[in-house]
C-alpha cells in the first residue's frame, strides 16, 4: 500500500517537472536564437568608380554594424530575430540628411533577398532594381518627381553599391551594451547635413563610428592625405591598431562588384593620387617640382597601404550577412606579421580571384557613370 503511494507520488512529481520544464527549455532556446551571432561592427572601403573616381580615386567609407537595424532609414533599434544590421554612412544632398541607414543586402545589391541579386547587372537592370527598392522603401526620404517617376540626383548612393564598386571590409567584433549606447548617440542628436569636404565627409563620419566601439582605432593622416579624412588611411590604421591587439582578431574580407557595368578602379589617398595620376603628376612636375616631390615623398613614407592584403575572405549574397560581420572573414593575426606588413607598406599581393579585374586608372578611361568620392558630392 506505501509501496503504490510512493509510486504515485514518485510519478506525479516527474510529470510535474516535465511540464515546468519543456516551457523553460523552449523560452531558453527561443533567448538563444534570439542573440545575435558574431555580432560585429565593419569599416567598409568602396573602389572609386565612374567620371568622378577618374579625377578623384579616393573611394567611399561606411560602416556596417550587424546587430543594429532601420526602425526608419534615420532612426535606429536593436535587430530583432532573422535582421542582418544596417549599413551607416554620410551622404551629401540626400534628403538634407547627415547619416541614412540601409539594410545590408539593399545597400549592397538593392534587393531584400540574396536569391533575387543578378549574376549580371547592366545599367538598365541596376536602375530598374533601385527605382523598385525606392518605391517600397524610401518614398518618405526620396519622393517621387513631380511627374510621379523615378526623381534624379544623388539618391542612388544609398542602394546597389556591389554594381558600381568592389568593396573592401575590416570587421571587429561588438558587445550588445556598445550597440545600444550606439543607438542613443545616433538618434539623440539632430541628424541634418553636415557633410564637409575637408572636415565631414564620408570617412571621417566611418572615423567617429569606429572610434566610438574602439576609441583611437582610426585617424587621419594629416602628412599622406595633408589632413583630409581617406577611406584608404581608415582601414590602414585601423589595421595598424589591430596588429598592435592580436587578440581583437579583425577578420578582412572583401564583397567582389557584380559584372555588368565598368570596373572600379584602385583606391588612392590624396599625395598618392597627386603622383600616381599622369592627369595630376605631369603639370605638378612641370610647373611647382617641389610640390611633387613633397607629394612623392609624403606618400611613400605616410601613405602606402594595400587593401587586398591578408588574402581576404571572398563574401558572396548567399552568404554574405556572415562573412561581412566577421563569421567568414579571414584574420588578419592568422596571416602572420610579414603578410601584415606587406599590405600596410602597400607591397605587392595577389588580388583575389573572385573579384571583378580592377582596372588601373588611365587618361582615356571613360565611363558613364558618376562616382561616389568624398572630394567630390557624396
Amino acid at each position: 500500500m506505501l509501496d503504490n503511494l510512493d509510486r504515485r507520488r514518485s510519478l506525479l512529481t516527474e510529470s510535474v517537472l516535465v511540464k515546468v520544464k519543456i516551457p523553460i527549455m523552449l523560452f531558453v532556446f527561443q533567448f538563444v536564437w534570439a542573440l545575435p551571432l558574431g555580432a560585429g561592427v565593419s569599416l567598409l572601403v568602396g573602389e572609386p568608380y565612374g567620371k568622378l573616381g577618374f579625377f578623384n580615386p579616393t573611394g567611399h567609407a561606411a560602416v556596417y554594424v550587424s546587430n543594429v537595424c532601420a526602425e526608419t532609414p534615420t532612426q535606429l533599434r536593436l535587430c530583432r530575430p532573422g535582421e542582418t544590421g544596417v549599413v551607416l554612412s554620410r551622404y551629401n544632398h540626400i534628403g538634407g540628411f547627415d547619416w541614412i541607414a540601409i539594410p545590408l543586402m539593399p545597400y549592397l545589391y538593392a534587393v531584400e533577398r540574396p536569391q533575387d541579386v543578378p549574376q549580371n547587372a547592366e545599367d538598365a537592370d541596376v536602375a530598374r532594381l533601385r527605382e523598385n527598392y525606392r518605391r517600397a522603401r524610401l518614398q518618405d526620404i526620396i519622393p517621387d518627381d513631380p511627374q510621379g517617376g523615378m526623381p534624379e540626383g544623388d539618391w542612388v548612393q544609398l542602394i546597389g553599391s556591389a554594381y558600381e564598386r568592389n568593396i573592401y571590409g575590416f570587421s571587429l567584433e561588438t558587445e550588445i551594451e556598445d550597440d545600444e549606447r550606439l543607438i542613443q548617440h545616433l538618434n539623440s542628436r539632430e541628424n541634418r547635413r553636415r557633410f564637409n569636404l575637408i572636415w565631414r565627409n564620408c570617412a571621417d563620419f566611418a572615423r567617429e563610428i569606429m572610434n566610438f566601439y574602439y576609441p583611437g582605432s582610426t585617424k587621419r593622416n594629416i602628412i599622406g592625405d595633408f589632413g583630409i579624412m581617406t577611406p584608404k588611411n581608415a582601414a590602414r590604421t585601423l589595421v595598424k591598431y589591430s596588429q598592435k591587439r592580436p587578440e581583437l582578431s579583425l577578420a578582412h574580407f572583401v564583397i567582389p562588384q557584380v559584372p555588368g557595368r565598368g570596373s572600379s578602379t584602385r583606391l588612392r589617398g590624396v599625395a598618392e593620387s597627386l603622383i600616381r595620376s599622369k592627369k595630376y603628376a605631369v603639370p605638378l612636375a612641370v610647373l611647382e617640382p617641389w610640390a611633387a616631390v613633397s607629394a612623392a615623398a609624403a606618400y611613400l613614407a605616410f601613405g602606402r597601404f594595400n587593401p587586398e592584403g591578408f588574402d581576404p575572405a571572398c563574401c558572396e549574397p548567399s552568404d554574405i550577412s556572415s562573412c561581412v560581420s566577421g563569421g567568414n572573414g579571414a584574420s588578419a593575426s592568422e596571416e602572420g606579421i610579414s603578410v601584415a606588413n606587406n599590405a600596410v607598406l602597400g607591397e605587392a599581393h595577389a588580388e583575389p580571384d573572385c573579384l571583378v579585374q580592377t582596372v588601373e586608372q588611365s587618361e582615356n578611361s571613360e565611363s558613364g557613370a558618376d562616382g561616389n568620392e568624398i572630394l567630390s558630392n557624396e
